[in-house]
């Protein structure tokens, strides 16, 4: 029987590489076909891994260590990290995967550093470092919004900007925002929720405030965007996919000097009335192929929320797929019918 030892120098990291009630090793084990034990040594904790295929005992030690370094940076290995750590390797693209923590986005009040947890949102941010616009645009929970503002923070305390603007179309101002409490203000604050937590977690409340007042942090609605000019801003359009054409036109041609702007939206949730053309699905065809222009595609793959997440959406996919494929199949036996009574 082939023996890999592993041994990691801090109290702790092996009960969150093993996770609770071990569910974590026991993916490992199951997918390569290893065992795995803890022992504790002085140099601290150790995992023994052991296996008869050299090459799975290989590929799982490796799982073992992305998992590791994951878990300085982490509270919890979610189940999801850990299947997408053991998918990653059995594809082969460990070398992808283990370059995951070469950069420290920026760190958050408790000194946490925001990395990129996929390859997919490497690559995102990477096109968000070299391109002027970017769109990203993919499924709830793979980050979209929050590894942009992180960017965002990033790019003020680097100076490389003087302030953040982030927006998002506010729903109608008629039965769904006039019914709540206060000014305008008050009223789209729960719209603008994810962003202020975002902001709050990289900077604190407190500071956060103080740049709001300051005017270095701006966070209004879409439609407070026209007629501006915003130079030397870092600006951020989140749920785009409820913008209309005209809109996401608008927004767009509103970037100045020195400016940067990433547009998020997931294209399955689109809000806006029935019959109306989401701006961000136009904008994705009408500027491919454009320099300086980045546009990226999430996929369930990159989600990193909880587990369940990631298999609702694959669920909501296949029964799109599957009213596509009837309704495909409809407007063929439409066809063969008319062409018959033509005949």
């Amino acid at each position: 029987m082939n023996r890999r030892m592993i041994k990691m120098n801090y109290a702790g990291a092996t009960a969150k590489i093993f996770g609770s009630f071990d569910s974590n090793a026991e993916m490992i084990e199951k997918h390569f076909g290893v065992t795995l034990r803890n022992r504790e040594s002085e140099a601290g904790d150790a995992i023994i891994l052991e296996g008869e295929d050299e090459a799975a005992v290989e590929a799982a030690s490796k799982c073992i260590s992305y998992l590791h370094e994951l878990s300085a940076n982490t509270d919890i290995l979610t189940e999801q990290s850990v299947q997408y750590a053991i998918d990653m390797i059995s594809s082969g693209q460990s070398e992808a995967l283990e370059k995951l923590g070469d950069e420290c986005i920026c760190l958050t009040t408790r000194g946490k550093p925001i990395k990129a947890k996929t390859v997919g949102q490497k690559r995102y941010v990477e096109l968000i470092r070299k391109n002027t616009i970017v769109l990203g645009v993919g499924p709830a929970g793979t980050g979209k919004t929050f590894l942009a503002v992180a960017m965002a923070v990033r790019a003020l305390r680097e100076k490389q900007v003087n302030r953040i603007i982030l927006t998002r179309p506010a729903i109608e101002a008629g039965e769904k925002l006039g019914f709540l409490p206060g000014d305008l203000q008050s009223k789209i604050d729960p719209y603008l929720r994810p962003l202020y937590d975002a902001l709050y977690e990289m900077m604190g409340a407190e500071h956060y405030q103080k740049l709001v007042e300051k005017g270095t942090i701006e966070i209004a609605p879409l439609a407070y965007m026209r007629g501006r000019t915003l130079d030397d801003s870092f600006i951020i359009l989140d749920e785009a996919q409820n913008a209309t054409p005209e809109q996401m036109k608008m927004f767009l041609t509103r970037l100045g000097f020195n400016s940067k702007a990433v547009v998020t939206g997931d294209l399955s949730q689109t809000d806006l009335p029935r019959g109306q053309k989401s701006g961000l699905s136009t904008a994705v065809k009408i500027l491919t192929g454009i320099d300086d222009i980045g546009i990226h595609y999430f996929s369930d793959c990159d989600v990193v929320r909880h587990r369940l997440v990631q298999k609702i959406i694959q669920a909501y996919e296949r029964y799109d797929r599957e009213l596509m494929r009837r309704d495909a199949e409809k407007q063929e036996k439409r066809n063969a019918k008319r062409k018959g009574e033509e005949k």
